[in-house]
This record gives C-alpha cells, structure tokens and sequence, in this order.
C-alpha cells in the first residue's frame, strides 16, 4: 500500500504495536526500504515469546507504543546493494537474530555477544518509529549477519522457533552436558521441552520435573526417561534414589520461581553443574550455604540470550530435521487477531502460539 505525501508516495506496512497493558493493536507504518549492505525480509511466522507475554500482562515493563516480537522466521524479498547475492537470495527462508552484536564492546570481543552492551536498543538500529525488537511487522530491514538461512522445505512457524531453540543450545553449552550425564530439568513448558530434546541428542539421561500431568506425557513423548510430580515426591530426594545417592550431574530451571530455585540447587551432587534458565518473576533471594559450595565444587550459573553460534546450530538442527518442535506449537493465528494470539498465549494450557504474518 503506498500513501501520498506531496509528490512522493510512501510505502506502509502493517505492525502489531503494544499501546498499554492488555492491549495492542494494528497500525500502519512506513516500510522500510533496504540501504547499501542490507536485506528486506518478509516476516512470515513470529511466535510468542514469553518475554511479550509478560509485557502484554503487565509483568514487564516498556515504554508504550512499542512492537514486540523476536521469534521470527520470514522470506528475503529485496536485496541491498553491497550484500553478496551468491549468498543471499531473494526467496530464500531465514531466521533473524535480532538481538544486537555491536562487534565493539567488551562483551563482543570477548566472545559473549549475547552480553553485549548494545541488547536492548534493537529498535533504533532497525529504523522503527516506535522502540521495540520489531518482530511484529510486516517486513524488517537488517544486515545479513543477523540472516541464517533455513531449508525452504520447513514451515515458516517451525523457522520461528530457531530463537527458543538458540536459547536453550546456549543453556545446554554453559551446562557442558555429556554423555551419561543425570540431567533434571525442572519444569516442561516449551523451553524445558526444548532442553528436553537437546539433552537427549547430547546423551544424557533426562530427569523431568513437572506437576502437569499432560505436560508429563509431553515430556515422555519427547524422550524423557524419567518424570517427578515434585507435589507428589520430593524432587531432591527422588533424584538421589535415581543416582544412587550423589544426586544430578546437572540441574536446570525453567521455570520462574524463585522458590524452586532454590530446590534446584539442592538436587545437583558434586561437581554438579546448575543452570538458572528462566528470570525470575517475582524475583527472590534464595538460601545457598556457601561452604556446601566449596566442598561440593558445584557450578552455579545463569544462561541468557543465544550468541551467534548457538542460532547457527538451531537453524541447522531444524533445517535438517534433527530437531522437530512441532508438538510445541498449540495453535497458528492470523495476524489480524493479534490480542485473541496473546490471551491463547498467556494460558498456561498451551505451548507457543505463533503469529501467521
């Protein structure tokens, strides 16, 4: 759709925009149009990360309007000049990473992009007129860095889960899981079903830890070997009964309780390495006895955000179809019924919904 403006039309494009707590809607913007050493790409799947969940419920807090979305997967459309066209091509699926690597800050340089000091001003960067990762618009404009490809045999709400599955490769790595290793993942939600098949592909054995009793099943299809109801059992005790007293080798919460996490620590034995994956919502200090610590060699650690590798791995786990999340999507809605996406995603019976652009 163009809009005259005097003698130049202007081209505009559809953004679902946040305007306050419980409501978003559609509005019309311009469309951006690719510079020298950038890509237009057509967004055709976003899911719902839990991240604009809680914005949408008013969990966290954002400067209003503002447009969400960055589990996305879409089509190149146009290319800019200076980008190299035996590499990209116009048709080709991708997955962009839209979480900013400056390539200049300590962080970058070091090796931990997903620290880096930029995160968080996505929006400036992406030429939006409102702050936001972008994901919920027609089209973005980015340098090919933030491409990775996709087959283009996949479907574009599978290709959306390449963030999610970048994120959970990540927590896997800062757990260094290996062979035969007794892992627990507390909770079975969509990303304690992605660690789920992550370890499982690392060869571990899996431990779940879920009160859902359809999440169970879930979990067991997925390739859990073993399934704790933590209201039913004591977790701590039930995961020494399984390892012959030493407890976990590794231990990683999902969910985002602060209360669990302190369980979490208490189920890893020695030299266990521990992963605080979710935030924590409200966020409360827990009790850890620091000699344990010492004479336990325990790692305690957090996970955060996929560096570029670990997007690269996820897009070629699911380009070849190592990796098949399609149980983890509960439904695809249409663009137009963006707030009716956002109450089915904020119930806790569904697993991702994704947005069809």
């Amino acid at each position: 759709q163009n809009i005259e403006i005097g003698v130049c039309k202007m081209e505009v494009m559809k953004a679902a925009v946040f305007t306050d707590v419980g409501k978003i809607e559609i509005k019309e913007i311009e469309k951006p149009v690719p510079q020298k050493g950038e890509v237009l790409v057509r967004i055709k799947a976003c899911a719902l990360c839990t991240w604009e969940q809680r914005i949408f419920k008013g969990v966290s807090r954002v400067p209003f309007p503002y447009i969400g979305g960055h589990e996305i997967s879409g089509v190149i459309e146009e290319i800019g000049e200076n980008v190299d066209e035996q590499r990209w091509k116009v048709g080709q699926k991708v997955a962009i990473r839209i979480l900013r690597s400056c390539g200049e800050c300590h962080y970058c340089r070091t090796g931990a992009n997903n620290l880096c000091e930029m995160i968080g001003k996505e929006g400036e960067e992406l030429r939006l007129p409102y702050p936001g990762l972008g994901g919920l618009s027609e089209y973005l404009v980015v340098p090919p860095t933030k491409l990775f490809k996709l087959a283009n045999d996949i479907p574009f709400e599978i290709g959306a889960l390449s963030e999610p599955l970048a994120c959970v490769i990540h927590s896997v790595e800062r757990a260094n899981i290996e062979l035969g290793d007794d892992v627990v993942i507390i909770g079975a939600g969509v990303m304690g079903l992605l660690h789920v098949m992550i370890a499982k592909i690392r060869g571990a054995r899996v431990i779940v830890s879920e009160i859902n009793a359809e999440r169970q099943k879930l979990a067991k299809q997925l390739g859990a070997d073993e399934i704790i109801n933590p209201l039913e059992k004591d977790p701590v005790e039930e995961v020494k009964k399984l390892t012959e007293g030493r407890g976990a080798d590794v231990v990683i919460n999902t969910t985002p309780v602060s209360k669990v996490a302190e369980t979490t620590v208490q189920i890893a034995g020695k030299r266990g390495r521990v992963i605080f994956y979710s935030s924590q919502h409200p966020d409360y200090p827990i009790q850890i006895s620091p000699d344990w610590i010492h004479r336990s060699e325990i790692v305690i650690t957090g996970s955060v955000s996929p560096d570029i590798t670990d997007f690269y791995r996820a897009t070629k786990l699911l380009s070849s179809k190592i990796v098949n999340p399609q149980l983890l999507i509960s439904e695809i809605v249409p663009f137009e019924k963006i707030e009716e996406a956002f109450r089915k995603a904020t119930d806790p019976q569904n697993y991702r919904i994704v947005v069809q652009l």
